[in-house]
């Protein structure tokens, strides 16, 4: 059964907090500059009714299904450190990689587009191009990766262990992998990586939102 979620309608013939679509609909519908949007709580759609649709147009309003002693367990993500990620439209498709500071978003590194990639690669390319830059400028801040299959790759076995096969449109990728694992082959890894919890802190301050 789908869960149930709350309409608040700014904008339309009956404007408030809804309790269905079928109510949200006759309300939007043909009316011209309709506001709207959904939300899980009815504490979250009091909450942006009191407020501007502009705070909320757009935007993807994250609330963790977590209990609260689960979050506490947890904990809050270190904000001084920066975090990783990677995009791919299909697989393989075109990747990209950046990474950006956890805190502020800003934009440390990005590369690609990739062609005939992997997001898996992407990951990977991303988390081991993480810790050059941060050895290179003595940076001894956390990293975050919400990508198991990166952590492992780095940390367990210093290598990309991709099954992609290489083509004459990924020669770049493919030169980029073997850059990595050299430099985990050389390299003492220093900094910490840590784990993003997706479920209690939303989307990775890196993410390219593109899901």
């Amino acid at each position: 059964m789908a869960k149930k979620k709350y309409y608040v309608v700014w904008e339309g013939r009956e404007t408030g907090i809804l309790e269905s679509w079928d109510q949200c609909q006759k309300s939007i519908k043909g009316f011209s500059g309709a506001e709207y949007k959904s939300f899980k709580t009815l504490e979250l759609a009091k909450k942006a009714y009191s407020e501007s649709y502009n705070d909320y147009k757009g935007k993807n309003i994250f609330e963790s299904e977590l209990t609260n002693t689960e979050l506490q367990k947890i904990g809050k993500p270190i904000l001084n450190s920066i975090s990783v990620d990677a995009a791919c439209s299909g697989s393989p498709g075109t990747m990209e990689y950046k990474g950006v500071d956890t805190d502020t978003k800003e934009v440390i590194f990005l590369q690609g587009p990739f062609e005939n990639a992997t997001n898996n690669v992407g990951e990977f390319l991303a988390l081991v191009h993480a810790l050059a830059y941060m050895k290179k400028n003595n940076d001894l801040r956390p990293i975050y990766t919400d990508s198991k299959t990166a952590m492992t790759w780095v940390l367990k076995y210093k290598k990309c262990n991709s099954s992609l096969e290489k083509t004459k449109d990924n020669k770049k990728t493919f030169e980029l992998i073997i850059r990595a694992e050299n430099w985990l082959k050389k390299n003492e890894i220093v900094n910490e990586v840590l784990k993003w919890e997706t479920k209690a802190w939303g989307e990775i301050p890196a993410d390219f939102g593109r899901k």
